[in-house]
């Protein structure tokens, strides 16, 4: 038998496979680039017949209704009908999910891929543009301390999607935050919500990245759709409101 010069001898396979278990990786800097294809761009004959049949089975997929949007959700600032239902999509799911209570759930206001969700029929491909991404839906426990930091960084910004919350935003700061109806107490310890993109820092959110995070792979577009359809089967449509969530101080 020829031997083979590559083989990893057997106890220093267990030895490297023992040490992956059980090593711990935290990211230190995170960098996105962006392509766009379009048509201009010359297809290639062969590649479309290949993906042909994979094609017209994700369009099917793609072109199933999911639910029904009962009025028309916006993406604005500071407070938006479509970031209120996103975020409300996250904290009930979220509960669900990782089977804990859960205090607050954000969302970035650039992480809304969509100006508007229109009113009608919700598909499979529409939940696709909203949230294109595969971003994982993570859990933090933050000190009050380090919460106010994180909304003082939202406030900055313009406000974003939150539930389970209420504050003001005065010189680019978070004032008057309510947690559950309570003011934020620094000292407290909150479970809260977030992207894996925001929990790692992006956007600047460098109060978060030494926290440690709690996953189980689930995605925040799976969230969305599993949110429209428990609405569905509580016979209830996609619909969200203006709550004075996020409010500028007068």
């Amino acid at each position: 038998m020829r031997k083979n010069p590559f083989a990893i001898p057997a106890f220093l396979f267990f030895l490297l496979a023992g040490a992956s278990c059980n090593t711990v990786y935290q990211s230190q800097s995170l960098q996105y680039q962006s392509y766009r294809i379009s048509d201009i761009h010359q297809k290639d004959s062969a590649v479309l017949t290949l993906l042909r049949p994979y094609s017209t089975e994700v369009n099917k997929t793609m072109n199933d209704v999911v639910g029904i949007a009962d009025i028309s959700l916006d993406k604005k600032q500071p407070e938006c009908t479509l970031g209120n239902f996103m975020a409300d999509a996250f904290l009930v799911m979220a509960e669900e999910k990782y089977n804990t209570k859960v205090d607050a759930a954000f969302l970035n206001f650039g992480g809304i891929r969509l100006t508007q969700l229109a009113a009608g029929n919700v598909t499979n491909g529409k939940v696709f543009e909203l949230m294109p991404f595969d971003n994982l839906l993570i859990l933090q426990k933050l000190k009050g301390d380090v919460l106010q930091q994180f909304l003082d960084l939202t406030a900055a910004r313009g406000g974003w999607p939150a539930a389970g919350i209420s504050m003001q935003i005065k010189d680019k700061k978070a004032v008057n935050v309510m947690v559950g109806g309570k003011p934020l107490d620094p000292n407290a310890v909150y479970t809260t919500v977030n992207s894996d993109f925001i929990a790692n820092g992006g956007e600047n959110a460098d109060m978060l990245r030494a926290v440690p995070q709690i996953t189980n792979g689930y995605l925040m577009r799976d969230a969305i759709i599993d949110y429209i359809k428990k609405l569905k089967s509580g016979g209830k449509n996609i619909s969200a409101k203006l709550e004075n969530r996020v409010t500028h101080a007068q």
